[in-house]
């Protein structure tokens, strides 16, 4: 939700660890690791590696003031077969956190057209980097790509504050992820509720707060992610078996706290579960 970061490079103190637990990592099925924000990073059996909305920027401050470590080097990652975006906001599409896997992989950058706007032209990804431009890809609701031993089914989404936001089904022999980005309930999740049977689902979480409006600085009520009742509305439309909140540890004055998750969702019908990590930790699917 920040303006575009102008680093262009990533500084992580937690060197190259989460890069070489994904790497040296051997799941039965797949092994799924929290990078912060609104990213993860799939790993299967077959040793596909799909990475879905990884940030590792600051923000821009003071409007948007990362609160979590940055947990690793975009440069440390050598092994990826695509990196998605779910919508063109900066902490999704971002050329210091992502270019760099294009360019040490040559893996595409799968996203929906506004998403790849941001990377071909107001990024720069091929100038800036050594990235191909047949490397970004443009995806669309109703698509099915399949990248490895994943099929990735593209589902809408309702994010109000996007111009162009999709959300992800994961299907996998050994089950079902689904990444909503940062969208909020909706019929695009009822209807992902009715065509599939997710395992495990993402949604994106938080509190409303007072932040600086990025046109006059002053402070403005903002919402961006679903609260409590939000969450479980959606939960419930997507019927998910396991929900994880994501985002909630991100932004200044924006973070929340995902056990109270629990209470919300205690009499309804989804999820049976609710699980929750903090950055860099592995669940596996």
């Amino acid at each position: 939700m920040s303006d575009h970061a102008s680093e262009r490079g990533v500084h992580s103190d937690w060197g190259d660890w989460l890069p070489r637990a994904v790497s040296e990592a051997d799941p039965e099925g797949v092994a799924i690791w929290y990078l912060g924000c609104n990213g993860f990073v799939l790993k299967a059996d077959d040793g596909t590696t799909v990475f879905v909305d990884p940030y590792l920027g600051t923000g821009d401050p003071p409007r948007t003031v990362r609160m979590i470590p940055v947990p690793f080097d975009p440069a440390d990652v050598e092994s990826c077969d695509a990196v998605l975006a779910t919508h063109e906001h900066t902490d999704h599409v971002h050329g210091p956190s992502q270019a760099p896997i294009l360019a040490n992989t040559g893996a595409p950058f799968v996203a929906p057209d506004d998403s790849v706007a941001v990377a071909r032209e107001e990024e720069a990804w091929t100038d800036e980097w050594d990235v191909d431009d047949d490397q970004l890809q443009v995806i669309a609701e109703g698509d099915t790509i399949e990248i490895g031993s994943f099929t990735v089914h593209v589902e809408g989404a309702n994010d109000p504050d996007a111009t162009h936001p999709v959300s992800y089904v994961f299907e996998h022999e050994a089950g079902t992820f689904f990444h909503g980005g940062d969208s909020r309930p909706g019929e695009p999740f009822e209807e992902v509720g009715e065509r599939y049977e997710i395992d495990l689902g993402v949604l994106a979480f938080g509190s409303t707060g007072m932040l600086p409006d990025k046109g006059t600085g002053e402070r403005t009520f903002t919402r961006w992610y679903s609260g409590e009742n939000m969450v479980a509305e959606a939960a419930n439309q997507v019927k998910m078996d396991r929900l994880l909140p994501s985002h909630w540890d991100m932004w200044k004055g924006m973070t929340a706290n995902p056990h109270a998750v629990r209470d919300h969702v205690r009499s309804f019908d989804y999820p049976e579960r609710v699980e929750v990590v903090e950055t860099g930790d592995r669940i596996d699917l």
